[in-house]
């Protein structure tokens, strides 16, 4: 085994730095369909094997060769983030290790390295000494474990007794930011509250309005409805704006209500001493939302949860597990992971935050998040100053909405952005805001320049020859 993983290890190593220099040479995505990639792989389960270099090439051909390269500077799309390459590295080694994290037995080392990664970003978060935190899947993963934590803070042993037989739960009321993320609003369905439990808050300019969470808050202890959490966004999906989060923190101390912070995107940003303004207040949250594989460019899956009493994290989930989660002796209480989360399968994803961040160190992060914000702000001015194109937001962090030829309406904008996409110059999102296409793009390589932005704007223009008869 070792002389197979040394051999080939030294080789993937090789292609994977080629790769990376190369990356500009190659078209950004594919334009395959997905019936067409499918039956490059429709074949019998193989019942021998074949040598490892035939696999490898398949690899290197079929997977690589067509799929979407993040890791160019003109893949603009999702909030997907190119990895540090010692992020890469490092869970190569989590892979090796294979430790559950879920308890200490079958991690003693993974489970204290990720209880001082939490400390870390409790720390930054500005949370008390009573906070906990977890790493989970995702911002999805995290939301729910936030909100679960909410719903036991407010209606004690739900979690034993049922939304159905617990006082006031059937009433409960979850209050959401109008461009929340869609896994906020799947957790009432998850809870068993149903969607009639989720009230969006109007909003103000993109961004929640703390007097109408005020007005809404009060109508609905008006109307004997009980609002057990507020969700607000730090950098919404759509546009990647904030919601007044110190304001908000003001409305739900005042009504007494618990208040969740979906940071996955942008809870990063307290990380730079000239972006944490952007997230002021949410040091006052009760729970938030964390993905480091977005602004902190880890491989995924890499998310993390914080809850200021950690308590409340721990009442989430009740299950009993003697077979697995116990104190050891002299302990006052378990290291075990897995009793304050869903998952009990998880990988030590802490490492890969571990290494770099003793590597990088936090202002290297910082670095980084400020040169993909400068991008976004580069590239609104270069809209603006341009006739064929319409920014509809100014940025707030490095995602930005725009329209071009903006008088040839919806079809055009969605036909456009398939072109574009299918031509292999770029990729970009497409999104709806107050119910008109726009275009979209989230800047999440620092090493795309102004250069790049520059192949953006001319891309799309020259795309538009492409676009079908009357789009």
């Amino acid at each position: 085994m070792t002389s197979e993983l040394r051999e080939h290890g030294h080789r993937l190593i090789d292609r994977l730095a080629e790769y990376i220099e190369s990356i500009e040479s190659r078209p950004v995505s594919t334009p395959h369909a997905p019936a067409e990639l499918a039956r490059r792989f429709a074949e019998p389960l193989p019942r021998q094997g074949r040598p490892a270099e035939e696999v490898w090439e398949d690899v290197w051909e079929k997977v690589v060769g067509d799929a979407i390269h993040v890791n160019h500077p003109m893949f603009m799309g999702h909030q997907v983030a190119p990895p540090l390459p010692h992020s890469v590295l490092a869970d190569a080694l989590v892979s090796l290790l294979n430790q559950s994290l879920a308890v200490w037995e079958m991690s003693p080392t993974g489970t204290v390295v990720e209880a001082q990664v939490m400390r870390w970003l409790v720390g930054a978060a500005g949370f008390p000494a009573t906070a906990e935190g977890t790493l989970v899947s995702g911002g999805s993963v995290a939301n729910l474990t936030g909100l679960l934590a909410a719903r036991e803070a407010r209606f004690p042993g739900c979690w034993v007794e049922g939304v159905a037989r617990t006082p006031d739960a059937e009433r409960a009321v979850l209050l959401v930011s109008g461009h929340s993320h869609y896994s906020v609003e799947r957790t009432a369905g998850l809870m068993g509250l149903g969607s009639e439990a989720v009230v969006a808050v109007p909003d103000r300019d993109g961004k929640m309005d703390p007097a109408a969470l005020d007005d809404a808050l009060g109508a609905l202890k008006r109307e004997g409805r009980v609002p057990f959490a507020v969700s607000a966004t730090a950098a919404s999906t759509a546009t990647g704006l904030f919601d007044p989060l110190d304001d908000v923190a003001d409305v739900c101390a005042r009504h007494g209500v618990w208040m969740h912070v979906d940071g996955a995107h942008g809870a990063s940003f307290l990380l730079s001493e000239s972006l944490k303004y952007r997230v002021r207040g949410i040091e006052r949250a009760d729970s938030i939302a964390w993905d480091p594989h977005k602004m902190m460019w880890m491989p995924m899956s890499t998310g993390a949860v914080l809850v200021r009493d950690g308590r409340h994290l721990n009442a989430a989930f009740r299950q009993k597990a003697p077979y697995l989660f116990h104190a050891r002796p002299g302990e006052e209480r378990s290291w075990d992971a897995g009793r304050m989360t869903l998952q009990c399968s998880r990988r030590f994803d802490a490492l890969k935050l571990w290494v770099t961040l003793q590597h990088y160190g936090a202002d290297h992060f910082a670095a980084l998040l400020e040169t993909t914000v400068r991008n976004a702000e580069s590239l609104h001015a270069r809209l603006t100053a341009a006739p064929d194109f319409e920014p509809m937001h100014a940025p707030e962090s490095n995602i930005l909405c725009f329209r071009h030829c903006p008088e040839l309406g919806d079809h055009f904008q969605a036909e456009l952005r398939r072109r574009y996409n299918e031509s292999g110059a770029g990729w970009i999102t497409t999104t709806v805001l107050d119910g008109v296409r726009v275009l979209r793009v989230t800047l999440m390589n620092p090493k795309t320049t102004d250069e790049h932005l520059d192949r953006l704007l001319d891309g799309l223009r020259a795309s538009v020859s492409l676009c079908e008869p009357g789009c």
